[in-house]
């Protein structure tokens, strides 16, 4: 039977529970993060963590285990579900406490971690995928990787009841980024990505991106950009755990470009695959010693 992990334990899914007066059940009083398996190794686990401490940090959250705690028992995890690709879903909230919205004077955090099988979407990558623009209705503080998400997945269900992959948020005019994805934009060769303020969140794929551009003399600029030069850019991708750089090639019945995707989303697409091979195979060698 598959394992699941609660509050540092591995456990039987029928052997674990949360309480109903969890605090993140009942006010998404949490943080979350997902990471990606390949080939049953960790990718970029290390900038995972250091997002998901961070998150905590703003939410007054004090996490009970180290960085070195949290990556051996979700390793561990991947081992005992033989997890070869796919993900590992990862939440922390505030636990359990008589409901009330201020924080509770005593309470201990509720930890969850399970994994499930995921595969590359290489058609999408092939292919392309189309996506609809919609208000950014979301609260101000999107840089934190909370619980709460009603609002990413009313979008994202618009963007399903259409036939589309993603939704593109905006407010006003300035485009922030998908429902679940950061957003790219490639015009005259330059990739245009919106900053890493409170409107987004700081993704872990864009994070790699950048890096990519920094070593392969790949021209960006972290500076917001309009839903005009969205709809006439060259190429538009976005990016995400699950969806790495995958090319959107319709926004809103209107194509990209000319519909497909395009040479430097092709570009960075290989140098990701190139990324995770190495990030792959270190770990492997390291394991191997």
């Amino acid at each position: 039977m598959e394992k699941f992990i609660l509050n540092g334990k591995l456990v039987d899914r029928s052997e674990g529970y949360v309480d109903v007066e969890d605090r993140g059940y009942q006010f998404g009083d949490g943080i979350y993060e997902v990471v990606r398996v390949y080939n049953g190794q960790l990718f970029t686990n290390k900038e995972h963590l250091d997002r998901l401490y961070l998150s905590a940090e703003k939410l007054s959250l004090q996490i009970p285990y180290s960085a070195e705690e949290l990556t051996k028992q979700l390793q561990e995890l991947v081992t005992v579900n033989q997890l070869n690709t796919g993900i590992i879903y990862m939440q922390f909230t505030r636990g359990t406490a008589p409901r009330k919205h201020q924080f509770p004077e005593t309470s201990h955090l509720t930890f969850v971690a399970y994994t499930n099988e995921v595969e590359r979407p290489i058609d999408h990558f092939e292919k392309g995928v189309s996506a609809i623009l919609v208000d950014d209705i979301r609260w101000l503080r999107c840089d934190i990787k909370s619980l709460n998400l009603l609002g990413n997945v009313l979008a994202k269900q618009q963007a399903a009841e259409k036939g589309c992959y993603e939704a593109i948020q905006h407010r006003g005019e300035i485009v922030t980024e998908g429902s679940s994805s950061n957003i790219f934009i490639v015009k005259n060769n330059e990739l245009l990505t919106h900053p890493a303020t409170n409107l987004i969140l700081k993704g872990i794929t864009r994070q790699v991106i950048l890096k990519i551009c920094d070593e392969h003399q790949i021209a960006y600029r972290e500076e917001t950009f309009t839903i005009d030069d969205l709809l006439h850019a060259d190429e538009v991708f976005m990016s995400s755990t699950t969806s790495e750089v995958t090319p959107i090639i319709q926004v809103d019945q209107q194509k990209i470009g000319n519909g497909t995707p395009g040479a430097l989303t092709r570009q960075i697409q290989k140098y990701f695959d190139q990324e995770i091979e190495k990030q792959t195979k270190q770990v492997e060698t390291t394991t191997e010693k």
